[in-house]
């Protein structure tokens, strides 16, 4: 009963979870110990909409011909079923530590779902699917400093691990209380600009598309992240990984896979993400990382045995992101006593070395340097 009132209490005001154990989780993997992976279909990109707590996104990652990377990202949040807000983040990242990163984040009103519910549209924004479901363009004119007009073009099938992509909560896993669940496209080519005040900025090159729901609490979800994009002439890799708090077992959660042109390699839930060295953060005691490793492993379509690696210095970082940088001070404090939550986002892109995917396919082996923007993100202990 007393963990019953817990949970209530947690669930409006976000404070700490009682203990439930590794038992009141049901991850992805194990979906994907019979069906690795399953290729998206037009109903796998429908908006849910949760009326209960959730955060669902779609965020459009593009690292240009040029140089350029750059993010944008849809945001719907749900809160206890009381208050409903959409967001539309663009982040153009900087290389020059002389210029900021120009990021704008906007708040969406009047936001609609098309009939399929495949389409977002807000006042002055618009995230369409084509027809026949392989290019989504997004339009933004909420913000003049960052006139969004891009599409992206699966070139590679999408996925998700297991058959739904969904890790459940929940001390009655047929009736759970909570989801995690990401779906992707890998492997886009990206087309379209974004205007800034210096003019318009070419946004062709390579994309990775992620939709994302956190159908509970995303602090009660996850301790932390790790997210690998890395963009290669002829192959993708994708991982996304999360750990859960102690509340259900600090459990490793990690979905991701291979693609080239046309192809998915293999996919599934056998990675993992590795930060082999941690070179820490004075501000605020967490362990951020200098060097990581990233792997995955899977079996082919024809039964090859397949595993890849990235693995190496992470560089300067790019960014480090204060989650509650805009919430007032006194209400940081609150939260962060109650819930242990002290959220920070850690960003790498490395260009002075870049860093290799390493595949092997059977006996072939492949090398191929490429682009990788990666995060490292700590919630709570």
């Amino acid at each position: 009963m007393f963990k019953w009132v817990q949970q209530q209490v947690a669930n409006v005001a976000g404070t700490q979870e009682p203990i439930y154990g590794p038992s009141a989780i049901q991850s992805v993997a194990e979906e994907a110990k019979t069906t690795p992976y399953t290729e998206l279909t037009r109903d796998d990109l429908k908006w849910q909409a949760m009326d209960s707590t959730c955060v669902e996104t779609q965020t459009f990652y593009i690292a240009a011909d040029n140089g350029q990377v750059v993010f944008v990202q849809v945001i719907y949040s749900n809160v206890a079923g009381i208050r409903t807000t959409c967001q539309f983040n663009t982040k153009i990242f900087s290389f020059d530590k002389a210029k900021e990163h120009l990021w704008c984040s906007t708040a969406l009103s009047h936001h609609e779902f098309s009939e399929d519910r495949t389409d977002f549209y807000a006042n002055d924004c618009a995230v369409e699917l084509s027809d026949d479901g392989t290019t989504y363009t997004i339009k933004s004119m909420n913000d003049d400093r960052a006139i969004v007009n891009l599409s992206l073009k699966r070139v590679a099938p999408g996925f998700q691990a297991g058959k739904t992509g969904k890790t459940l909560f929940g001390t009655d896993l047929k009736h759970p209380w909570g989801s995690m669940r990401h779906a992707f496209w890998p492997r886009c080519a990206a087309e379209g600009t974004i205007t800034t005040k210096d003019g318009p900025i070419d946004f062709k090159g390579k994309g990775l598309f992620v939709m994302a729901l956190q159908g509970m609490k995303p602090h009660h979800a996850a301790a932390r992240w790790n997210f690998c994009n890395f963009q290669g002439p002829s192959y993708s890799a994708v991982l996304m990984e999360f750990t859960t708090p102690p509340s259900y077992g600090s459990t490793v959660v990690n979905v991701g896979g291979i693609v080239k042109d046309g192809e998915v390699i293999f996919a599934g839930s056998s990675n993992a993400a590795t930060h082999l060295e941690v070179k820490g953060d004075n501000e605020n005691d967490w362990p951020e990382p200098a060097t990581i490793r990233y792997t995955w492993k899977g079996t082919t379509k024809d039964g090859k045995l397949a595993e890849a690696i990235i693995e190496g210095a992470l560089e300067d970082r790019l960014d480090r992101i204060d989650v509650m940088a805009e919430v007032p001070g006194f209400v940081k404090s609150i939260v962060q006593a109650a819930a242990g939550t002290k959220p920070y986002i850690y960003q790498y892109c490395p260009h002075a070395k870049k860093l290799s995917l390493k595949l092997k396919i059977g006996d072939q082996e492949i090398i191929e340097e490429g682009e990788l923007l990666s995060e490292a993100t700590f919630i709570s202990e």
